[in-house]
């Protein structure tokens, strides 16, 4: 809805079901828009003026908001609500007088919420993406299900279809069949020889498009230094170094002094992803960088562990500099998935802005499961975007149930 939404503000007026009625059928009346908080909005019936008593809240995309003059196409009665219904004795021209001038929403709104809703990602569609247990390699999977544009992976080889993997169409983990082979990432082949009844590969039309760089020039080489949020770890921007350049501006990144031997656990980053920095980001921003592990010469720093390493930091140019007009602010509230369990969805709130980069709270949570996340990030959403989609939001962890992801202590 993100393109419609100019059509939505404060003052806007709505037809909706008139609940201060005592008659046995379903009649409507005008409500106006007092505030916003993501797709909900706090609605007062008119002619209540001030009055806030039965003001009420619901989601602006739901099925019982249409726009003025609604009722009148559709046949449906206008009444007004039974505490004002003393008030005037015209109601007719009560209306008119408020309403002339008034905004509403357009004609095709509901319209425009359906095709909100329309994904181009279908079941049985293949993919290729990061390799949970693996991070350093891509696996084949299968869209099980599309909600909200989120969709459930499951990996081709399992056979009882619970080996799956969470993420959002537009995420940068997942690619086009044959993406890994033409950019020379680390591939896990199939034992499947052919592709099961039904199943099709997706077409790469559909994928997130990465912005082309230019690799002819200066550009990233193995062994250079840099700072990148940790995918194991999403609260801590750590040390690292580039292991691999690959082709169309993609790198594999392993995080220092936490690599496993075989480089399974290196992540591809693209060039211009938000999550890499250069050396001295966090310093300059007041963020603790994570040292390497088992590194004793701390306070850590950089100039000292590049000299001693025999390395150095990344060129500062190559680094994405863009900051959109995000308009987040701290203190804000939003649902966002729990990247570390990534079916979940969780209450949220803003803590800190850097630039582009937000650090998400999960409300109720202690600060280590904090999250570094970009502003334009598909795993962000807007207070009431699992209602409208239909997808489980977990609410708020209580206090006396504490407090491990994924697990709930009694």
């Amino acid at each position: 809805m993100g393109t419609c939404w100019g059509d939505i503000s404060e003052n806007v007026r709505v037809e909706v079901p008139n609940t201060d009625c005592s008659l046995p059928t379903k009649v409507f009346w005008i409500a106006g828009i007092v505030k916003l908080a993501g797709y909900n909005a706090l609605l007062r019936y008119e002619g209540f003026e001030n009055d806030s008593g039965l003001d009420f809240w619901c989601s602006i995309c739901g099925s019982d908001i249409h726009p003025v003059g609604w009722c009148a196409a559709s046949g449906k009665p206008l009444v007004p609500p039974r505490t004002i219904q003393h008030k005037y004795t015209n109601w007719k021209a009560f209306l008119v007088k408020r309403l002339t001038g008034a905004k509403t929403l357009p004609p095709d709104f509901s319209q425009k919420v359906s095709e909100s809703m329309q994904y181009p990602f279908k079941p049985c569609m293949r993919v290729e993406v990061v390799d949970k247990r693996h991070l350093c390699r891509t696996r084949v999977a299968v869209v099980e299900s599309v909600i909200g544009g989120r969709l459930r992976l499951v990996y081709e080889e399992s056979e009882d279809r619970t080996d799956d993997f969470w993420c959002h169409m537009h995420s940068p983990l997942i690619h086009h069949i044959g993406w890994s082979r033409s950019i020379g990432h680390r591939f896990k082949r199939s034992d499947i020889t052919k592709k099961q009844d039904g199943h099709f590969d997706t077409p790469p039309h559909l994928f997130a498009k990465v912005k082309e760089v230019d690799q002819s020039g200066e550009w990233f080489k193995e062994g250079m230094k840099l700072e990148a949020i940790d995918p194991l770890n999403l609260s801590t921007i750590c040390v690292a170094t580039i292991r691999k350049v690959l082709a169309d501006g993609f790198l594999m990144i392993g995080i220092d002094g936490s690599e496993a031997a075989d480089g399974s656990d290196w992540f591809c980053y693209h060039a211009t992803s938000p999550s890499i920095f250069p050396v001295g980001f966090c310093e300059i921003n007041m963020i603790e960088l994570t040292p390497p592990r088992g590194y004793t010469k701390l306070p850590f720093k950089w100039f000292d562990y590049l000299r001693e390493t025999g390395s150095i930091a990344a060129p500062v140019k190559l680094f994405n500099k863009d900051v959109p007009n995000h308009g987040f602010r701290v203190g804000m509230k939003l649902e966002a998935v729990d990247l570390m369990e990534p079916r979940l969805i969780c209450v949220a709130t803003v803590t800190r802005i850097i630039h582009r980069l937000l650090r998400i709270h999960f409300d109720g949570w202690e600060e280590e499961y904090d999250q570094w996340v970009d502003c334009e990030s598909p795993d962000l959403y807007p207070v009431g975007w699992c209602q409208l989609t239909g997808y489980q939001l977990q609410p708020p962890a209580s206090q006396c149930k504490l407090v491990r992801k994924g697990v709930l202590l009694q």
